[in-house]
């Protein structure tokens, strides 16, 4: 599925959603191997931005995103409406994300 057909939006500019498939997630967990965990400690330190632990969580919606997007492809959408986002942390050094929506089939109007 193309990145461009989703939205937090409820509807694409363009389109008239003909169908609903119903939610898609995407669902991961990840953590930060035992050096980014160390190095991202440190960084509390001196306060600031962690850079380890933004890119971790990056890395983790991305891949939420993407599992979203292969379930709604699975159901036979083409596009994904009203998409959210949800983390939790599991644990130390543990975040789940689920990335959800509403999987359609649209065409243009």
């Amino acid at each position: 599925m193309d990145n461009r057909m989703t939205t937090t939006a409820f509807e694409l500019p363009g389109y008239r959603v003909v169908r609903n498939l119903g939610v898609v997630r995407g669902v991961t967990v990840r953590s930060r191997g035992l050096g980014g965990q160390i190095t991202g400690f440190l960084r509390t330190l001196g306060g600031g931005k962690i850079h380890e632990y933004v890119q971790l969580c990056e890395e983790t919606r991305a891949e939420g995103f993407d599992l979203m997007l292969e379930h709604a492809d699975q159901m036979g959408a083409n596009a994904i409406v009203g998409i959210r986002y949800d983390a939790t942390e599991l644990g130390n050094n543990m975040t789940e994300v689920l990335a959800y929506g509403t999987a359609v089939v649209v065409e243009p109007s």
